[in-house]
C-alpha cells in the first residue's frame, strides 16, 4: 500500500492521491531530480499487476505510455517516464507532466453552467488536438473524451488527459480490441470495437453537451438513438445543428474529421446530413434576438460609420436610410458604425464569415480613402461657413 512521501524509483516522492478507479491509482509526486523546481510535480499512474487486474489492463497501460512517448503537443501532458517496480506485488508505473487547474467534471459538479460562446472555445481548442492525433502517422484515437478528462488550466486553456483508452490506427482491421470508452459518451460502434476518427467527434459532441445541459448525456433522453438536448438549452440553431451532427448515431453522417468540424464551426456554417445543403444563420432578420452573432465579426464597422449613405445598399440594412434625414443622419451614421455588423450579418444571407468580413473590410477601407476627406471636408467648410457668419 502506497503511502504519502514515499519515493517510488528512488526520484518520485508521493504527494496526494488524484484518483483511483480500482485498477490504476493516480497520484501527485514530486519529482526530486528536476532542474526547475516550479515544474518538479509530476502525476504518477500505477498499476499493480494481478488480482482483478487483467493482460488486458496492462496492455491498454503500456499502449498508453508507448504512445505518450510520441505525442508532442502542448495541449497534452508530456511522457517523463515508464517503470515497473516487482517488490510482492508487480507494479507498473507511468510518469505524466502534471497540468495544474480542474477538471470539466469538477466544475460541473459545483453547479458550473458553461455558455455558447465558452462551449464553443471549448470545441475549438479540443479539435485543434483532434486533428493533431488524428492526422498523426498513424492516426491515434483517444476514445474516452469526457469531462473528467478535459482540464481547464490554470492558463484558462483546455488539456486533453488520460489516454488509457488509445488506440494506435495502425492495427490491423478485423483485430478485435479490448471494448474501452464511458457509457453516454462512447457511440455505438466504439462498443462493437470499430472505432473511428468520428468516434472521437461524437465523444466530444456529448461532452459538450453535458457541459451546456449539465446533464450527462446517459441520463438524456433518446429518440432514434439521438440524444434530445436542443429544449433544455438556449442555443443558436446553426450551433445547435452542428452539435447534432458531432452525435449522429451513423459515423458516416458525422463530419468527416476533426478538421471539418472544426472548419464548419468556425465559418458558422452547418451541413444538414440528409440534404447536404450548407446553410448559416446569416440573413435572419434584423428583429431576430434569437439568433447569436459569431465573435468573429462583433465590433465597429468603419465602413458603415464613414460611408453610411452607400454601405446601407450594399448590405441591405434599411433602417439606415434615417441617415438621410439632416436632424439625426450624424446620429444614425454612429449607430450603424456600433451596430453595423450585427445589421448587416442579419439583414442578408452570407456563405461565410469570411466572405463577410473581406465584404466589410472592402468598405472600410473606402470608408477611409473616400468617407474621411469627404467628411473632413465638410466638417472644415462648415465651421468656415459659421466663422464667416459670426
Amino acid at each position: 500500500m502506497l503511502q504519502t512521501e514515499q519515493i517510488l524509483q528512488d526520484r518520485y516522492q508521493i504527494q496526494s492521491q488524484l484518483g483511483n478507479n480500482g485498477i490504476r491509482q493516480t497520484w501527485l509526486a514530486k519529482d526530486l531530480q528536476a532542474t526547475n523546481a516550479e515544474k518538479s510535480l509530476v502525476v504518477v499512474k500505477l498499476l499493480a499487476f494481478g488480482g482483478t487486474v487483467q493482460w488486458d489492463d496492462l496492455k491498454l497501460f503500456e499502449r498508453e505510455a508507448q504512445i505518450l512517448k510520441h505525442l508532442n503537443h502542448p495541449r497534452i501532458p508530456r511522457y517523463f517516464d515508464y517503470f515497473c517496480i516487482d517488490d510482492r506485488t508487480l507494479w507498473f508505473g507511468l510518469v505524466q507532466e502534471y497540468i495544474p487547474g480542474e477538471s470539466l467534471k469538477e466544475k460541473l459538479a459545483v453547479g458550473k453552467r458553461f455558455t455558447e460562446k465558452q462551449v464553443k472555445k471549448i470545441a475549438a481548442e479540443i479539435l485543434n488536438i483532434l486533428i493533431y492525433l488524428h492526422e498523426m502517422n498513424p492516426g491515434v484515437l483517444h476514445r474516452d473524451i469526457k469531462p473528467s478528462n478535459l482540464i481547464w488550466g490554470e492558463d484558462n486553456r483546455i488539456y486533453l488527459v488520460d489516454f488509457g483508452a488509445v488506440q494506435d490506427k495502425a492495427a490491423k482491421e478485423g483485430v478485435t480490441f479490448t471494448v474501452v470508452g464511458t457509457y453516454g459518451y462512447a457511440p455505438m460502434e466504439q462498443f462493437g470495437g470499430r472505432a473511428v476518427p468520428a468516434s472521437d467527434l461524437y465523444a466530444l459532441g456529448a461532452s459538450l453537451i453535458h457541459l451546456l445541459t449539465g446533464i450527462p448525456p446517459a441520463e438524456l433522453p433518446q429518440q432514434d438513438l439521438r440524444l434530445q438536448f436542443a429544449e433544455r438549452v438556449n442555443l443558436s440553431p446553426s450551433f445547435a445543428q452542428w452539435l447534432q451532427k458531432l452525435i449522429e448515431p451513423a459515423p458516416e453522417q458525422r463530419f468527416t474529421s476533426a478538421r471539418q468540424a472544426l472548419d464548419v464551426l468556425k465559418s458558422g456554417l452547418v451541413v444538414k446530413p440528409k440534404s447536404q445543403k450548407i446553410i448559416n444563420n446569416s440573413g435572419c432578420g434584423i428583429n431576430n434576438h434569437h439568433e447569436l452573432i459569431p465573435d468573429e465579426i462583433q465590433g465597429w464597422n468603419w465602413g458603415a460609420f464613414l460611408l453610411p449613405w452607400l454601405w446601407l445598399w450594399t448590405n441591405q440594412v434599411w433602417l439606415g436610410l434615417f441617415c438621410f434625414v439632416p436632424q439625426i443622419g450624424w446620429v444614425m451614421a454612429i449607430a450603424m458604425g456600433a451596430k453595423g455588423n450585427e445589421w448587416a450579418w442579419k439583414s442578408r444571407q452570407w456563405r461565410s464569415i469570411e466572405q463577410f468580413k473581406a465584404h466589410q473590410r472592402g468598405w472600410a477601407i473606402a470608408g477611409m480613402l473616400i468617407g474621411a476627406p469627404i467628411s473632413i471636408m465638410m466638417w472644415v467648410g462648415a465651421i468656415a461657413l459659421l466663422t464667416s457668419v459670426l
